[in-house]
């Protein structure tokens, strides 16, 4: 008779042991009680996993030598991941699981992509130098993302500590991008050096404590002036008229506007300590 009662409980510890993924369960704090939520909400994460998958397709198509679109799909997956919070917060379905996705799917797509196609591209022809510059890229993404989410409930959202990986990433298929799209190929010496530096700049000013503005606190719901309108058309009018060049100018003064202000901020200190 014992064994007739263990067997049922057996069995239903084998028939759990099939389902490869356990149901995700989260706790939320809402109103000062505690929530027990099972599953996980879709369409953020539909738009991670689009993040997820343009930053795959760009490893795959550098090393078949399909730059440009290997750059493409890393600006696809910068306007996913700026849409994934968005609509979390639009729609009330932000979640744990989804920060920790989120922040997975983007070491994948600006901290190892980037590098990927850089060194596809040019920084192999530097032997173990090429790799190891896009190695402490990788390593400088990775640290950045994992100090952005330790201090996450302590810094001011209106700026980034470091430069914010989908800009450096952005920096860095910008200048494939441009290039490339020319006929330049990272086979001359002086290419390979010139993207060697791009490369490790953007690596170090993401580990860097330099500020940049995040531009989070830009209000979308308000009403603005129709003057606006003109300028955001006249914008988008602007960069299609030469994707690759405009984009990598653009992302290049939104890096070197960081050091700017902090070397601004230093010297306006020291002048107002002689003042005093």
């Amino acid at each position: 008779m014992d064994d007739k009662k263990e067997r049922p409980e057996e069995d239903s510890n084998v028939v759990d042991g099939l389902f490869p993924v356990d149901e995700h369960v989260e706790e939320i704090d809402e109103g000062g009680q505690t929530i027990r939520r099972k599953g996980i909400y879709l369409l953020p994460n539909l738009f991670t996993t689009g993040n997820l998958f343009c930053g795959f397709y760009a490893i795959i198509a550098a090393q078949a030598g399909l730059f440009s679109s290997a750059c493409i799909a890393v600006f696809v997956a910068m306007l996913l991941d700026g849409l994934d919070g968005r609509v979390a917060r639009m729609t009330n379905t932000q979640s744990k699981f989804g920060e920790q996705y989120d922040s997975l799917a983007d070491m994948v797509t600006f901290g190892v992509a980037p590098a990927m196609v850089a060194y596809s591209w040019a920084l192999n022809d530097l032997g173990k130098v090429g790799w190891m510059v896009a190695f402490i890229y990788a390593a400088c993404g990775a640290l950045r993302l994992a100090r952005f989410n330790a201090q996450i409930e302590v810094t001011d959202s209106r700026y980034f500590t470091g430069l914010a990986s989908p800009a450096a990433a952005a920096l860095v298929v910008g200048m494939v991008w441009a290039l490339s799209d020319y006929g330049v190929d990272g086979e001359s010496i002086f290419i390979a050096l010139m993207a060697a530096v791009i490369v490790a700049m953007a690596g170090v000013l993401m580990f860097s404590n330099i500020r940049y503005h995040s531009f989070k606190k830009i209000d979308l719901k308000g009403r603005v002036h129709f003057i606006f309108m003109l300028v955001i058309v006249l914008a988008f009018a602007v960069i299609f008229t030469d994707p690759p060049r405009v984009l990598m100018l653009v992302f290049l003064g939104y890096a070197c506007s960081g050091p700017i202000t902090a070397i601004w901020r230093l010297n306006e200190a020291r002048k107002a300590k002689i003042e005093s």
